[in-house]
């Protein structure tokens, strides 16, 4: 079952969900962000290429379609929880992320419970542009926090009245720390914005999944 190539990407996928969260266990930061980040960025990239290449070598199985969702949905919940969680849960973050998370959930809960129907449920374009977003505001998100573990690191032992005189350009910045400071700022609020467009593609994508699923509710309660 597992011994194609796209299938072996897709358990590949699946077993760095979770490692994603457990690096900041036992690695220091800031490798376990270096780490999380090279996880989630590879993975990201074999959830493209492991459908290409069984399209294109016909190597598509009943395997690598029941376990390319579960691998998806595992990579990207999991890499929320660890985003929301090194941001120290702000509203920013933590709301996009929730409403990410209740959307997966309710969807995958509409599909079980279509059962065979469920197929008629097919991925639109929508989708495929709201799984792209969420992976580079993740991937974005992740990287941040190298910037500000080195920030944090060269700021060790300062004031607050010193390491703003340094920001502002009043005493000399001989470690770098506007360097840091801005890289943070800057991929936080990249990353927030991202997420939040995320966040939107994927309420709009979620309505639209249950828009479709009516006609088959309907007829399960009238029965």
């Amino acid at each position: 079952m597992i011994r194609s190539l796209p299938n072996i990407l897709t358990v590949l996928r699946l077993l760095a969900a979770p490692a994603i969260a457990l690096v900041f266990f036992v690695l220091p930061r800031p490798f376990a962000d270096w780490a999380a980040l090279i996880l989630f960025v590879g993975a990201s990239v074999t959830d493209w290429l492991d459908g290409r290449l069984a399209r294109s070598w016909n190597q598509t199985s009943m395997f690598g379609t029941m376990l390319d969702p579960i691998a998806d949905k595992a990579m990207v919940l999991i890499a929320l929880m660890v985003v929301v969680g090194l941001t120290g849960m702000p509203f920013l973050v933590t709301a996009p992320a929730t409403i990410i998370l209740f959307r997966e959930v309710f969807v995958s809960g509409l599909r079980e419970f279509l059962g065979d129907t469920a197929g008629r449920l097919k991925v639109t374009k929508l989708a495929k542009w709201k799984t792209m977003v969420q992976m580079v505001a993740i991937s974005v998100l992740l990287a941040q926090g190298i910037p500000a573990h080195e920030f944090g690191a060269r700021s060790f032992g300062m004031d607050n009245a010193m390491i703003g005189a340094v920001l502002g350009g009043d005493e000399p910045d001989a470690v770098g720390l506007r360097f840091f400071w801005q890289a943070a700022l800057y991929a936080y609020w990249a990353g927030v914005a991202l997420l939040w467009l995320a966040a939107v593609l994927t309420f709009v994508t979620g309505l639209d999944y249950f828009r479709k699923a009516l006609p088959f509710l309907r007829d399960e309660a009238g029965k």
